[in-house]
């Protein structure tokens, strides 16, 4: 008989205190990824070629569009998106101009989109990285490589503040179809970009 009103003591004190205990915390929702938009104003995209062994030759695409997607929290996932209008391309000179934009180099009467695709991001530092996805021109798409320069930790990016990077990557543009002047045009071409992200 003890026994048994001891038991109905202790349980008249336990429930009404696991019934008072606070509930656990449910789990938080995964973060959504930051997104950012190209600015285009603010941005540049040149590509550079030699030209006789001894000078170069530069491009440059003023129409641009785009933006990057980024998880402070798993930045190998990221997805850069980088869409040149070809048929705004410049050059120094008429002559080179109208070649870049002929058949013979990027065709823009038929091809009128430069673009870069990136999927995964590989951090070689706080605000290094090399980003690997797809370069698409004159119709064709080949992987690429860019090696990127953030100018702050992208792993603190908080979706409120711009984001400026700049990136570069050489490409061989037989590649893409672009197989004229072999003799007096280098075959490898830099392309580097200096781009204003601000938040979308």
């Amino acid at each position: 008989m003890h026994r048994s009103s001891t038991r109905r003591a202790i349980a008249a004190i336990a429930i009404p205190l696991l019934c008072a205990s606070p509930a656990l915390p449910a789990s938080s929702a995964p973060a959504q990824p930051l997104r950012y938009r190209l600015d285009a104003q603010a941005s540049s995209v040149h590509a550079r070629v030699g030209f006789f062994g001894i000078a170069s030759k530069t491009a440059r695409f003023p129409s641009m569009s785009g933006g990057i997607q980024i998880d402070p929290a798993r930045l190998d996932a990221i997805r850069l998106d980088v869409q040149l209008d070809a048929r705004a391309l410049q050059a120094g000179d008429s002559v080179t101009l109208a070649r870049l934009k002929g058949a013979d180099f990027f065709d823009v009467a038929h091809y009128p989109e430069v673009r870069f695709l990136g999927r995964t991001m590989a951090m070689t530092g706080p605000v290094t990285a090399y980003v690997d996805g797809d370069l698409t021109a004159r119709g064709v798409t080949r992987p690429a490589r860019l090696s990127v320069t953030f100018t702050a930790p992208p792993a603190q990016a908080n979706g409120q503040q711009p984001m400026h990077l700049s990136a570069r990557t050489t490409i061989d543009r037989t590649d893409f179809g672009m197989t004229a002047y072999r003799l007096i045009v280098s075959r490898k071409v830099t392309i580097t970009i200096d781009a204003q992200m601000v938040p979308a």
